[in-house]
């Protein structure tokens, strides 16, 4: 379906509104509910099999996620980055520490990640505090990425005003040279980080906006399960 232009409409909430809702193929596995013998007992597990079902299915960058966080005056801040890893500890991504996003989370250690499969009708929203990987991780994460990349991450001073386009491809290029010399050698600021997580949510869509959500709160200690469960109101 094509929206028509702008122009047509009396104002931008009704162009908005017309806009058509996404044509989602939904997995033919939807989202047990609590009690059911299909529903994991970890958010781990069901979000892999979510991912998993993504990618089978061609789903584009399914490892994409808005990492949200608060900044020094308690103001939110989001951005699109790359999901790094999944473990039993929580949920990886990796930046350098003299972004913003990074003195952030050195400052306020709590954050969230949101993935949206549109493809799929569904969502995942993990909340909970950061941690710092060791170095050997994000020694291991900075190696794994292109040398271009390698290169932009070293030389880049990540959201301070550019002044001059070609000051940055000089940067880069002469950071290149040192990587393409030394394959081996880490930037001293790269830092994986790990969202341990509180809760996690998962969302389903329905066509008709019966949605179904499940959340998994993570449980006191002593209670002899890790993770609780919990339908939601759509």
């Amino acid at each position: 379906m094509t929206v028509p232009s702008r122009a047509s409409f009396p104002d931008t909430r009704s162009w908005i509104r017309a806009f058509p809702g996404a044509r989602a193929s939904p997995p033919s596995t939807g989202l047990p509910m609590p009690g059911d013998s299909e529903l994991p007992a970890d958010p781990v597990a069901l979000f892999l099999s979510w991912l998993e079902e993504a990618t089978a299915a061609g789903v584009v960058e399914p490892h994409v996620a808005t990492l949200s966080t608060v900044d020094a005056a308690g103001v939110p801040d989001a951005r699109t980055l790359l999901l790094k890893d999944v473990t039993a500890r929580g949920w990886w991504f990796s930046t350098d520490l003299r972004s913003p996003k990074a003195r952030q989370l050195l400052a306020s250690p709590a954050a969230a990640l949101t993935f949206y499969w549109r493809e799929h009708g569904r969502q995942v929203r993990v909340r909970g505090t950061v941690e710092r990987g060791d170095a050997d991780v994000s020694a291991r994460d900075f190696r794994d990425r292109s040398v271009t990349a390698r290169a932009v991450a070293a030389a880049s001073r990540q959201s301070e005003i550019l002044a001059d386009v070609a000051e940055y491809d000089d940067a880069v290029g002469a950071a290149v040279a040192e990587v393409e010399a030394d394959p081996s050698s880490v930037s001293g600021t790269w830092q994986a980080w790990c969202l341990v997580p509180d809760t996690v949510e998962f969302w389903h869509a329905d066509p008709d906006r019966r949605h179904l959500r499940v959340l998994y709160r993570r449980t006191p200690q002593g209670e002899g399960v890790r993770w609780r469960p919990d339908a939601l109101w759509p």
